[in-house]
């Protein structure tokens, strides 16, 4: 798989994605407690429009919260930038070769990915992520991944009904891969999503 090309597929299917939202869509919630599509498009292209020493600027701002950070500048982000600037930020971005810190560009995808899924599993918008992008993100979810994002799996089974695919031991959590990969990356769904008996744990209130 070549990861660059993989990435820039993405947002241009992302960036197209929100290009059709009805402008009341874009208030509406994500699986990012407290942020609405605004907020996640805003963060999504963060690493684009934000130099190396404005980051490093807004970090000390936040003294040293990268989370604290993250969320002040995208609701600051959202507030100021038009529903346009934010797509356009995003499509333009394509290739852009902007990585997290840890993860290189798998991370990359990865970010990609979870973030566009929050808002079309919250919105209810049918988008299926290409096999063998999913695949490759399946195949990086770690006990290292479950702790950094805290997702709380113990005595839990993820198990795909639409890929061969499962992680961990225990009582069996059942969805599509991309739904699990969610849950994997510290997400709760709306009801509907996950089956079998651990799926209380895991479904938005």
């Amino acid at each position: 798989m070549d990861l660059a090309t993989e990435i820039a597929a993405e947002r241009q299917e992302l960036a197209a994605m929100l290009d059709d939202l009805p402008i009341a869509m874009w208030d509406g919630p994500t699986l990012c407690a407290g942020w609405r599509v605004r907020e996640v498009a805003a963060h999504m292209s963060m690493g684009f429009r934000y130099p190396l020493p404005r980051m490093v600027f807004e970090l000390v701002k936040a003294r040293g919260g990268i989370n604290r950070m993250t969320d002040r500048c995208a609701r600051k982000d959202a507030a100021t930038l038009s529903t346009a600037e934010l797509v356009n930020a995003l499509r333009d971005n394509a290739h852009h070769p902007w990585q997290p810190p840890v993860g290189g560009a798998a991370a990359a995808l990865g970010h990609d990915v979870i973030h566009g899924l929050d808002i079309t599993v919250a919105l209810g918008i049918d988008r299926r992520i290409p096999e063998d992008r999913l695949r490759l993100l399946l195949s990086n979810v770690t006990a290292r991944t479950l702790k950094f994002f805290r997702a709380d799996l113990d005595d839990v089974q993820l198990r795909a009904d639409d890929l061969d695919w499962s992680f961990g031991t225990g009582t069996p959590l059942v969805g599509a891969a991309q739904d699990l990969l969610l849950v994997a990356y510290g997400r709760r769904l709306p009801p509907g999503h996950l089956h079998g008996e651990a799926r209380d744990r895991y479904v938005v209130a």
